[in-house]
């Protein structure tokens, strides 16, 4: 997983670059200062004629170690004529070398964290794009709050994790190496001795890291259950408060955010606890180095106090930068366990795939058909439709009708292959549409849904949902044939007036007048129509049904019939019951057989009483 997280960095290599070549830059400034500031303590408490006569012995010596070859020409750009003037030049390299190490450590973090949000974003996008390519089956199973904790949450977690810890990641290993490889020329047997510690911090960090990814897994969980709760109650709040059910929901949502409570606090528990539990394991190293290396110093006189200072000096600062990817290791458990729940969105595939030979259709020449069709949804609970034919014939209108759960719906979404038929096919022209381009195929089609869906923006802009370079005068022609330019024209801000989620600041019939609007404005061959009128009120119904008589003329239009009045002038009605046809005829004939459409007719006009209908 952090392999495939490191690829998405390819892109952007050069930020990459930039930003470890500044990571080596400020390591190196940083172990100068480092080895700087031990110079300057030693040349406070060592005699100035005593540093000459040591410079003097380096200078002339025949070999050198590595070490005293760094002696010897820190020496030469620290040393002057006297304590004075070496004191000077001592604080001024200090201080410039200081100014050069936080330089290249704000280009380091600038880089890296450029490069993070220019990853973040472009998997943010890709999440995005990949979502809406996605097929209705991936959402009818999936629920909306765990993909929006996803989107949002999730690749969150994500960068807040990435920005540090790609930060570190470039920085603190050169930094340990370089440490190390100093403390190894100061003093090659207390390094060795110092790096007993690596395999109990190793050893901190995987166990650690384990148990903070486990942690994260269950709260990335938990955070979309939260999310999903608030996306139901607020999108059902007149529910809510109709049925009085504020407290329960106010419980539930307590309820769920205790439990994320409980898992962020053990979360947090072992996270906090791994650094101090690693500082003191190296402390304790530490100490132990001081009394060995002290006693070098003191005892046996094999290892100078310069160097002593530099060892204790270096020692120290490396500590730091191990707790630093001890911290690192937790923040990229969490981040890890937020892209494990990205990438599952990211590998699943379109159950709707266009074939690689499939063709493009640009007109409906002859037919709709369906041959023998059969659908089952993922959850594989029986058939929905069962062995369905029929045929659409261009220009004609059919409707179909029946009780609810009878398969209308599912049968006008196979049109568009919004699913794919379980057995049989759908055909366009005698073509299958599997093998037509799906956008092709979705492009003859307008879809007026009994749901009418709008957008949080202009009423301008939902009309031309998909349209580009659509003049004023078209826009407001498809308006006045919808029945809607009355009632824009008495909006505050009329066309450019912005109209709330899903269209909430209007009434049902003027949303769905807008639909109609949006349908003509596609001016689509073939119509798909989930009956608009069900749920309005006579007058908004006669001024829908005005507007859909504009629209269904001259196409090709399948209507899903809840108000059997609607469909009385179609051409062919078929009539559904759970999932098969029972019977097909124009309104008069339906009627004459006397059979299961009859007895609907009349339980809609109240003739017979008792019988449940959609």
């Amino acid at each position: 997983m952090f392999k495939r997280v490191l690829i998405l960095a390819k892109p952007h290599w050069l930020l990459l670059l930039v930003s470890i070549l500044s990571s080596v830059v400020f390591v190196f400034f940083n172990s100068l200062s480092i080895w700087l500031t031990a110079s300057f303590i030693s040349n406070i408490l060592t005699d100035f004629e005593t540093l000459l006569n040591n410079q003097a012995e380096l200078l002339s010596a025949s070999e050198r170690t590595v070490n005293e070859t760094l002696k010897m020409w820190t020496n030469r750009l620290i040393l002057d004529t006297t304590a004075l003037g070496t004191l000077k030049k001592l604080c001024l390299s200090i201080f410039f070398i200081f100014i050069l190490k936080n330089i290249f450590l704000y280009l380091k973090n600038f880089f890296a964290g450029l490069m993070q949000i220019k990853v973040i974003t472009d998997l943010r996008n890709s999440l995005f794009d990949h979502l809406t390519s996605l097929s209705l089956s991936f959402f009818n199973r999936s629920r909306a709050g765990d993909l929006t904790s996803i989107v949002l949450n999730d690749v969150a977690t994500m960068r807040s994790t990435f920005s540090v810890s790609f930060q570190k990641l470039l920085v603190e290993p050169i930094n340990i190496i370089t440490f190390f490889a100093l403390l190894f020329l100061i003093n090659w047997k207390l390094t060795l001795a110092a790096m007993l510690i690596l395999p109990a911090a190793v050893t901190m960090m995987v166990w650690v890291g384990g148990s903070i990814r486990r942690k994260a897994k269950r709260s990335s969980k938990q955070i979309a259950g939260i999310v999903s709760i608030l996306q139901e109650v607020l999108g059902a709040i007149r529910v809510v408060k109709a049925f009085v059910m504020e407290k329960t929901e106010k419980l539930k949502f307590r309820q769920e955010t205790a439990k994320y409570y409980r898992l962020q606090k053990r979360q947090m528990s072992v996270r906090l606890a791994s650094s101090p539990v690693t500082e003191m394991i190296g402390v304790t190293m530490g100490v132990i180095l001081l009394w060995l290396g002290g006693q070098d110093v003191l005892i046996e006189s094999s290892m100078e106090p310069e160097d002593f200072i530099r060892f204790i000096l270096l020692l120290f600062s490396i500590l730091n930068p191990i707790k630093s990817l001890n911290t690192v290791n937790a923040d990229m458990q969490t981040a890890l366990a937020s892209a494990e729940r990205v990438y599952s969105i990211l590998d699943t595939e379109s159950t709707i795939k266009d074939a690689p030979d499939a063709e493009e259709v640009k007109v409906l020449e002859r037919a709709i058909s369906f041959e023998d069709v059969h659908f089952t949804y993922d959850d594989g609970e029986g058939d929905v439709v069962r062995g369905i034919s029929f045929e659409i014939e261009r220009g004609k209108v059919v409707a179909v009708v029946g009780e609810s759960g009878a398969g209308k719906s599912t049968i006008a979404d196979l049109i568009p292959r919004f699913f794919d038929v379980t057995q049989g096919s759908v055909k366009l022209d005698g073509k299958n549409v599997r093998s037509i381009q799906k956008l092709s195929l979705r492009d003859l089609m307008g879809i007026v849904a009994q749901e009418t869906i709008l957008f949080n923006d202009t009423i301008t802009n939902n009309i031309t949902y998909g349209q580009k370079g659509i003049s004023e005068e078209k826009i407001w022609a498809v308006a006045e044939a919808a029945n809607a330019l009355s009632f824009i024209k008495a909006q505050p801000e009329g066309f450019e007036t912005v109209i709330g989620d899903r269209g909430v600041k209007l009434s049902g019939g003027q949303r769905q007048r807008l639909a109609i609007a949006r349908a003509l404005l596609k001016n689509p061959p073939i119509l798909i129509m989930d009956e608009a009128t069900s749920s309005l009120d006579s007058e908004s119904e006669k001024k829908v049904q005005e507007a859909i008589e504009r629209l269904m003329k001259d196409r090709t239009v399948f209507v899903i019939a809840h108000r059997l009045s609607t469909v009385v002038n179609a051409d062919k009605i078929i009539v559904l019951s759970r999932g098969k046809i029972v019977e097909t005829g124009t309104h008069e004939e339906l009627i004459e057989k006397e059979g299961y459409y009859k007895q609907l007719y009349e339980v809609q006009f109240g003739e017979i009483s008792g019988v449940t209908v959609d």
